[in-house]
């Protein structure tokens, strides 16, 4: 790593890739902390949360962006438009494939895309969970991506055993222009508390469950507040928004066995989060076909 006195570099970075390619897992391990939510589920990153890199010899604000997928519904298409919007305002962009899956269409199509804004900016290609694979299987991935396009440079990485997450953070900050700190030391994300909260209960409840509720769930904070005459305890309320009352039985459970897991892990992120105690109540609602109806994803933050 470089010393403070030298050049000090400060920019932004994206991940892009499939959906479930590692990139939430990849921001938090170079952040240090949990800022994006992970689940084995695709699709479930919805907004694009800002995770800040702190080096001595550079910052490196990360925007997480969703995965790029052929669209089905208006949400997707909101989607898609927030990761093109992204790609034209970041210094440097990460192309994520991971090292178990062979390259497919969707990552065709994302080559396809990303050679449009390569001229001005600089892609690096990254393979991801190299700690899934044999180191022979890690090598024919770099091969395949060398042919898939033209990148700035390629790496493998793992974010679950640290492997190279350094070479790649190095690489990165090389690419993003000389300039101060943009964020204060020890800031970790400008994402607003209560987006985050929000992610953290969703994050719990897509756990475990049927594949057909990733797209189906929305979660809104209702209202969040410290309680009077108390200096360390916060009162949260939470909407859980799926778009059928199968789905709500889903999330709720047998007796309401699955909804009370939900909080009892989301309390115990939130409250690390918050550094205080919180009350969490949280209610499922049925808002039918919300993810193609403007009016409701205006109201759901979309």
């Amino acid at each position: 790593m470089t010393s403070s006195s030298e050049t000090h570099r400060s920019g932004f970075a994206c991940f892009v890739g499939r959906p479930n390619a590692g990139k939430s897992t990849l921001t938090n391990a170079l952040v240090g902390t949990k800022v994006a939510i992970t689940s084995s589920k695709p699709q479930t990153t919805r907004h694009a949360i800002r995770g800040i890199v702190h080096r001595s010899d550079g910052q490196l604000v990360i925007v997480d962006t969703p995965g790029l997928h052929r669209p089905k519904t208006l949400l997707g298409e909101r989607l898609n438009d927030l990761v093109h919007s992204t790609w034209s305002e970041v210094d440097v962009i990460g192309f994520c494939v991971p090292a178990d899956q062979k390259i497919g269409p969707g990552d065709r199509h994302i080559a396809q895309e990303l050679a449009k804004v390569t001229k001005h900016t600089p892609v690096v290609g990254i393979v991801t969970k190299t700690d899934l694979v044999a180191k022979h299987r890690v090598a024919e991935q770099l091969v395949a991506m060398q042919e898939l396009m033209d990148f700035t440079e390629i790496v493998p990485v793992s974010a679950v055993d640290h492997f190279q997450m350094d070479v790649l953070s190095e690489l990165l900050v090389r690419q993003v222009p000389e300039g101060p700190q943009l964020y204060p030391e020890g800031e970790i994300t400008d994402e607003p508390e209560e987006s985050l909260i929000s992610e953290l209960v969703r994050e719990a409840a897509l756990e475990g469950v049927r594949d057909e509720l990733p797209h189906s769930l929305a979660v809104a904070i209702d209202e969040m507040s410290l309680r009077e005459g108390y200096d360390n305890l916060v009162d949260i309320y939470v909407s859980l928004y799926v778009e059928r009352s199968s789905q709500k039985a889903i999330v709720i459970g047998k007796s309401g066995e699955r909804l009370k897991e939900v909080g009892e892990r989301s309390r115990r992120q939130i409250q690390a989060l918050l550094g205080s105690k919180i009350y969490l109540d949280l209610q499922v609602k049925v808002a039918k076909e919300w993810q193609r109806d403007p009016k409701q994803l205006r109201k759901l933050g979309f």
